[in-house]
């Protein structure tokens, strides 16, 4: 299949960025400021070119066997909904091999089992995952502006409609049981970084920081794309020095 492309830029220590359903450029343009200080270094999953397109759909687990090899000079990580899912699984095979986490918004709503808010955002995601344009117009709608995407009352933007096409078939994030306990148990530090849009997602966000025993931070403005909210940026370099230190003293 080949693999999976990654573009980097700047300078310093690096920070790999795993996009979910939207691209590198949508999800972390905003923190194009950090290549004066870090190395940005962009995953593109497969099925975003320059990556080569799966063989079947997105999937969490393809996803994981792509990340492994790039953690091998222990980055921090920074990954948004989807691309949590294969972050979250590649680091607990390897919890040394990465220096921090950052997980924004992922949909990992096992973690909040008998809450009808997400309940209700698993089925109507597992349902556009399998349906794709099929599904039910009124769900999908609803599904996208959770998701982020700009839709109104008319037909969906070419771009959005191709996204959904895209994510047609994908793996069903509600099969994925990442082993939250490797991490926890390694020490790695964490950041779980939520938007205040969607309660759903607010309750997964608590629950992951909890089982993590991470941090844990709410930057409204930006609905789902969290990284371009106001002083995320901000909030994340403070983080990633903060877990170098903290590693650094842990080591001595």
């Amino acid at each position: 299949m080949g693999e999976a492309v990654v573009v980097r830029e700047g300078a310093g220590p690096e920070i790999l960025l795993v996009h979910g359903g939207a691209g590198p450029r949508t999800t972390w343009g905003a923190l194009s400021s950090l290549a004066d200080r870090w190395t940005l270094a962009y995953v593109h999953r497969r099925g975003y070119p320059p990556s080569p397109p799966p063989r079947e759909g997105q999937d969490f687990e393809v996803d994981a066997l792509d990340l492994a090899p790039l953690l091998v000079g222990r980055p921090h990580v920074v990954a948004h909904s989807y691309g949590v899912l294969g972050t979250l699984i590649a680091a607990a095979a390897a919890p040394g091999s990465v220096r921090s986490l950052t997980l924004i918004e992922p949909p990992l709503t096992h973690l909040v089992p008998h809450d009808p808010e997400v309940a209700r955002l698993e089925r109507i995601g597992d349902a556009v995952l399998t349906h794709g344009m099929d599904t039910d117009p009124s769900e999908l709608r609803e599904f996208l502006r959770v998701a982020g995407a700009p839709v109104g009352d008319g037909p969906l933007p070419a771009d959005v409609a191709a996204g959904v096409r895209r994510a047609h078939g994908g793996r069903l994030p509600s099969e994925s049981r990442p082993r939250l306990d490797a991490i926890r148990g390694a020490g790695v530090p964490v950041l779980v970084a939520s938007g205040g849009h969607a309660a759903a997602l607010e309750r997964i966000c608590d629950a992951l920081a909890a089982a993590l025993s991470a941090e844990r931070s709410v930057h409204p403005g930006a609905g789902h794309f969290v990284a371009a909210a106001p002083g995320f940026s901000e909030q994340l370099e403070t983080f990633l020095r903060k877990s170098v230190m903290w590693r650094a003293s842990c080591n001595r």
